[in-house]
């Protein structure tokens, strides 16, 4: 198996010869190999021909390189690279299984990734995107299937929203993908992989994934209340030692982001192929340790908690708890998100 290993000339000039390499499990969009360098291991990770796959070569190096500033370490070292057969050579790393209240020290570590990068660093990367006119018509088409009234100002405050998201950027290194399972514990801290949907934004899109579930993740769960809360808070204190700043204490609309985003229901490959919020009332997707309906029923409850006290998303909020009813009317054996990673 190591004699087809995308090692060129140039990387072995600069690397030496690698030996005892073995594929490892990866996505259906790269191949990966653990081998030795003079008695070290690395690990080598190809990006195959797929749509978009140079640009997302370009972005796990841009990001390794801006995350490399942090230290100790918040990403594997990046060893070489060849662009020609978009192939990456990184540190290994011993991951650990992570401990029960592992979201602490993740959250942690997402923080000082995000605080890897500033203003200067605009353009390295591309800005994150959050939903758009047509997640808002999606979703309000869930509601009109479900025979759920949409209370009156809901639209104004969707596009609100989306108005607001699009304006506040920020330039925080996103990993894009900040799933279990691309993070490794490790002895000497939290690191995190696979950086192929790395952007710059705000790092509250991404802190979100503790309260709505890992929402672009097959290993999706619902960490307990205190847990929560413990994360989140080692997240702004960490942030706050990093940059010398706060960060916003409202992670409402970006919530509310990741409620309207359909695409975020089902796992990669199945993404913008078809209106998977329209999809909820004909068919039940499993992924992972859960279907996109105990998803969406989840993400719903949060976002109808957050906006009850009377926010700018009150109407949705409003709209949110209407609609998780009519989904738990329709099958009640809906069982809640995991809270325990596998």
């Amino acid at each position: 198996m190591w004699s087809r290993l995308p090692f060129g000339d140039e990387l072995r000039s600069e690397l030496g010869s690698p030996r005892r390499a073995h594929r490892l499990g990866s996505s259906p969009r790269s191949r990966v190999w653990r081998a030795e360098l003079s008695g070290t291991p690395v690990v080598v990770k190809q990006l195959i021909e797929a749509p978009e796959a140079a640009e997302r070569y370009a972005r796990e190096v841009a990001a390794l390189k801006l995350a490399s500033r942090v230290g100790p370490p918040v990403v594997p070292m990046l060893l070489g690279t060849d662009p020609d057969e978009r192939v990456l050579v990184l540190e290994h790393l011993d991951h650990q299984p992570p401990g029960e209240g592992w979201v602490v020290d993740y959250a942690a570590a997402l923080a000082r990734l995000h605080a890897a990068t500033s203003t200067d660093d605009t353009g390295t990367l591309p800005a994150w995107s959050g939903p758009a006119q047509s997640d808002i018509d999606s979703f309000l088409g869930l509601a009109w299937t479900l025979g759920v009234a949409v209370p009156t100002g809901v639209r104004a405050e969707l596009d609100d929203l989306v108005n607001r998201l699009a304006g506040t950027q920020g330039h925080a290194l996103l990993h894009g993908d900040p799933c279990p399972g691309n993070d490794m514990h490790t002895s000497s801290g939290v690191r995190f992989i696979d950086f192929e949907q790395s952007a710059l934004g705000n790092g509250l899109v991404e802190l979100a994934y503790l309260r709505m579930g890992f929402p672009t993740c097959g290993c999706v769960t619902a960490p307990a209340q205190p847990l929560l809360h413990a994360a989140e808070t080692a997240y702004r204190a960490t942030w706050r030692d990093a940059t010398g700043t706060d960060t916003q204490v409202d992670l409402t609309d970006a919530c509310a982001a990741w409620l309207l985003r359909g695409d975020a229901l089902v796992q990669r490959a199945e993404r913008g192929t078809v209106d998977h919020l329209a999809e909820i009332p004909k068919r039940d997707r499993k992924w992972g340790t859960a279907t996109a309906r105990q998803r969406l029923v989840h993400r719903l409850g949060i976002v109808s908690q957050m906006t009850a006290d009377g926010s700018e998303l009150n109407g949705l909020g409003q709209l949110a708890a209407a609609i998780k009813r009519a989904i738990l009317t329709r099958w009640p054996t809906l069982q809640p998100l995991p809270l325990q990673r596998p």
